[in-house]
């Protein structure tokens, strides 16, 4: 079975223990409980979440706490001491998603997308089906979406540039999908491309999203102090909202001024899991 199948599979379960679990750490009996709800031994659970994030169900969930999110927005806290927060061994080799992104013909956005080609397909990833959508210019858009909601994510995304030309290429996503997905095959000297399309605005929030690494996390009201805007917050919350590249334009990593890990276009849940995964990772990277 393919990597991503398996982590694709595994989401289901971990969707059910996030949703379980909240914003309280679960300590040894929970988990015990929470496994059982599941028709699972507390031991099949934490094979599978060491398998899908590398961590155990516990080290997970005070992953997705807001006690932890606080240490995640603080701004002078340094990277050796974030990883410490984790119980990660050594930051010397702090996993990243490389990207770059490229400009695009203004025109495109003006004109609602026409003249622009789309190719587009469905895969399994880390967290559910994914919906990955390819440009001449570079990835522009990855959706995510629950077993049988696959056609609303399309259509969610499509509506964003309704004349654009749309063809389905599951060929061809399903090499970006690897791109994305699998950490071995995040390469410095050969980042994913992205295609940023969107107002002028949109477009400068999304490109200042890029800059929070993992394991970190930013504020809404940070965002637009780097944006120039210090009063547009909320315009700040919209743009971050309307983000067509879930994921590699890291806007699961904003969350509010208090901290709270506060709602994702893909859902709630999707966003805790892509946190306590990406911490998963940072432990891998660092062993």
């Amino acid at each position: 079975m393919h990597q991503l199948e398996i982590c694709a599979s595994d989401y289901e379960i971990v969707r059910q223990v996030v949703e379980q679990l909240h914003e309280t750490p679960a300590d040894e009996h929970q988990i015990d409980r929470i496994a059982a709800d599941l028709g699972m031994t507390q031991r099949q659970l934490t094979d599978l979440f060491r398998r899908w994030a590398g961590l155990t169900p516990k080290a997970f969930s005070h992953c997705i706490t807001l006690d932890r999110a606080r240490q995640m927005l603080k701004a002078d806290l340094p990277i050796f001491d974030a990883s410490l927060e984790l119980g990660l061994s050594s930051p010397a080799r702090l996993y990243d998603l490389f990207v770059t992104h490229e400009a695009m013909p203004p025109g495109f956005y003006k004109a609602k997308g026409e003249g622009l080609e789309i190719r587009y397909g469905f895969h399994p990833s880390p967290f559910g089906q994914a919906l990955l959508m390819v440009t001449d210019y570079g990835l522009a858009g990855l959706a995510f979406a629950d077993a049988g909601k696959e056609q609303a994510a399309l259509d969610d995304m499509q509506s964003r540039w309704p004349e654009a030309t749309y063809i389905h290429n599951q060929a061809e996503t399903a090499h970006w999908a690897d791109r994305v997905f699998l950490p071995h095959q995040w390469q410095k000297d050969q980042p994913i491309r992205v295609a940023m399309i969107g107002t002028d605005f949109e477009v400068r929030v999304w490109q200042t999203l890029l800059k929070i690494k993992p394991g970190e996390a930013n504020s809404y009201g940070a965002i637009a102090e780097e944006v120039g805007s210090p009063k547009a917050a909320r315009a700040v919350g919209a743009a971050v909202g309307r983000n067509p590249i879930s994921f590699v334009v890291p806007c699961h990593r904003v969350i509010g001024k208090n901290a709270a890990l506060t709602g994702y276009h893909w859902g709630l849940t999707r966003k805790k899991a892509m946190l306590g995964w990406e911490a998963g990772q940072l432990e891998k990277s660092s062993a």
